[in-house]
């Protein structure tokens, strides 16, 4: 059988390729090596966000794209993405890479980022992207407002602005989701060893679940993230100059520093920035760094010294120093940039590059991305594709919910007392994690039980066998990691012991 699009790679971009692709018509196929979101996509400081840092380096084009599409997102998938504020200190401490063309251009600043210059970077933010539902910016009083109870006495001053919360990991996987329920074939754990162009089509070996397997597309999508430059070399074979400058983004968790539900951005004295944010009700998190990553990209780890670089950041601005006592768990991402040759890992270009090779059935490599540009870089990919499928249909995933989420971006708190009114034995905590994680579907995976125990087995942290039954039927779930690190968080409440004993009940029933 042969597909119009081969898709390599089921993070974010390939699933809202994919996406794309089959709700214009299209027929798709994507093959994940490992689980959905594996690496990069359940990695990131998740964040809808303009990129407020990016305005440094007059990345126009791409913070408008990002805070343009904040909205846009927020819309399809209010269970998953929420509004939050961010509050932004100010201290003549502050400074930015001296290396950035903002910094060139007022070089009698010396790195300074001065209150003038950091409401003059708020003013676009609010502006460019045409905002609509985020309240816009406003000055803080420190000493009077709760969200400078937590820092120390000398901050006085602060800018609160909008950005959104996401889960990365469950957009990846709804957006898979939606793709299969509208006819597209996704493959979890199979692996592409080689590609080949033969008789004006992509000859796709794969190896998965079902053993060796021989596919045929019209076009082949490299959307492999850190891997897009090894499946260039060494799965097509084709010599190209194009690379990717692999960066690694590692996190720390906390336990829970402050008790508002506001979010910190941070300015470091080496030009640098980090984030401090509510994390699963009992925790912070704090991140991220920005190191060249020289090793494998499928096994990023949070080093020691990143630790402490962020412990001791952010104890440059909370009142109680951070500690590595205070560490509950860490993760590490890697970006995979399009390699534009910047003298750091910080100064790469965030934005993202789509390659097209049409010696031949085409191939598209994509190259960087962010999270919250998901969606337009789909639409760009399909705009490239567009001349080998003249009769493709228009645009149309703006605003379209995802599965779970088609109620109003401001009805969590409504559909949260529907659940535990339709389910009263459910305890505050249990509905809002679960309308959180599912939306709509949340009664679907509760069905017309009328007590816990009718939910099966308990593993643990509200996590039932009737919800575990529903990760592995519709959502690609296959072991304990895809469900307590990447379909929720619920591993921070967890004990070892709970996640083995989930592990070999997983395997019992696959």
């Amino acid at each position: 059988m042969t597909t119009d699009l081969f898709i390599i790679g089921g993070g974010i971009n390939g699933c809202g390729i994919a996406r794309d692709a089959i709700g214009r018509g299209l027929t798709v196929t994507l093959a994940e090596q490992a689980d959905l979101a594996q690496a990069t996509s359940s990695a990131s400081t998740k964040l809808f966000h303009g990129g407020l840092r990016y305005l440094e380096y007059f990345e126009f084009r791409l913070v408008r794209e990002a805070l343009e599409e904040r909205e846009t997102l927020l819309s399809a998938m209010p269970h998953i993405s929420w509004p939050m504020r961010f509050v932004l200190p100010v201290h003549p401490d502050m400074r930015f890479d001296t290396t950035t063309p903002t910094s060139r251009l007022l070089p009698f600043l010396k790195g300074r980022r001065p209150a003038w210059l950091i409401r003059l970077g708020l003013f676009l933010y609010d502006t460019l992207g045409g905002r609509k539902i985020l309240p816009a910016t406003r000055t803080l009083d420190l000493t009077s407002d709760a969200a400078g109870k937590p820092l120390k006495p000398k901050f006085k001053r602060a800018f609160e602005y909008s950005d959104c919360w996401v889960e990365d990991s469950r957009l990846t996987v709804l957006t898979a989701r939606d793709a299969a329920e509208r006819g597209a074939t996704i493959l979890t754990r199979t692996h592409v060893s080689h590609a080949s162009r033969e008789n004006g089509l992509w000859r796709i070996e794969t190896n998965g679940p079902d053993g060796a397997q021989t596919h045929y597309a019209r076009a082949l999508v490299n959307a492999g993230g850190p891997w897009v430059e090894n499946i260039i070399r060494n799965v097509t074979h084709i010599n190209s100059s194009e690379g990717v400058r692999l960066v690694r983004g590692s996190h720390i968790v906390t336990k829970r520093l402050y008790d508002h539900d506001r979010c910190y951005f941070f300015q470091g004295s080496d030009g640098r920035i980090i984030f401090a944010i509510p994390y699963e009700q009992d925790f912070t998190l704090i991140g991220t760094t920005d190191i060249d990553h020289k090793g494998p990209p499928g096994a990023p780890v949070c080093t020691p010294e990143e630790r402490d670089y962020l412990c001791n950041f952010a104890s440059q601005y909370f009142a109680k120093p951070v500690t590595a006592d205070d560490v509950v768990w860490t993760y590490s991402g890697v970006r995979p940039l399009y390699n534009d040759g910047a003298s750091s890992a910080t100064a790469a270009t965030r934005d993202y590059v789509l390659s097209l090779d049409e010696n031949g059935p085409p191939l598209l490599n994509v190259f960087g991305g962010k999270i919250t540009t998901h969606r337009r870089l789909a639409e760009s990919a399909m705009a490239k594709l567009q001349p080998h499928f003249p009769a493709m249909g228009p645009k149309w995933t703006a605003g379209v919910a995802l599965p779970g989420g088609h109620f109003p971006v401001n009805g969590v708190a409504r559909l949260t007392a529907d659940l535990r009114a339709a389910h009263p034995y459910l305890t505050d905590y249990h509905s809002g994690r679960l309308i959180r994680a599912y939306g709509t579907e949340a009664f679907d995976i509760l069905g017309d039980a009328s007590c816990l125990a009718d939910l099966g087995q308990d593993f643990g942290a509200t996590l039932t066998e009737a919800e575990l039954r529903w990760l592995m039927q519709h959502e690609y779930a296959h072991h304990a990691a895809d469900v307590v690190w990447r379909r929720s968080k619920l591993g921070l409440r967890l004990t070892p012991d709970q996640i083995a004993a989930l592990e070999i009940w997983m395997q019992e029933q696959a």
